[in-house]
């Protein structure tokens, strides 16, 4: 799920201020807002690119719902030592170490939160496109 796709839905990207890592996202979702197209470009050190990583390969079939518990619960893991994502991003867990190392921890949410972005940024399109052809219709 490397690179771009070509007509994205929602695309976002995200910086970690601090190391310079960089997540970009492309999403194309279904018609029940599930993801069914996914690319990332992805230039982050070891540990940014090991959750980009557990991201792309779970991500097709997530629903927004979904990716954003796993960011949270991704994020407590980091700052507060909760448990991790569950489910289909439970993966991310072999990444409870950084926790240890705070400067870390933005490089490593990268991808989770740009994925985010991007599924909700398609996801007010669909809510858009849904609405211009109801009043169309009417």
């Amino acid at each position: 799920h490397s690179g771009r796709l070509p007509a994205p839905e929602g695309s976002a990207e995200r910086v970690a201020k601090l190391c310079g890592s960089k997540a970009i996202v492309d999403v194309v979702l279904d018609a029940d807002g599930r993801v069914s197209g996914f690319a990332q470009t992805v230039k982050a050190c070891a540990l940014g690119q090991a959750a980009a990583g557990v991201v792309g390969e779970n991500v097709l079939g997530a629903s927004v719902e979904e990716i954003e518990a796993a960011r949270d619960a991704m994020s407590a893991m980091l700052k507060s030592g909760g448990d991790g994502p569950e489910g289909r991003f439970e993966a991310l867990r072999v990444l409870k170490q950084v926790a240890d190392y705070p400067a870390r921890h933005a490089s490593t949410m990268v991808a989770l939160e740009a994925t985010l972005d991007a599924v909700k940024q398609a996801l007010a399109k669909h809510h858009t496109d849904t609405r211009t052809r109801l009043a169309g219709a009417a």
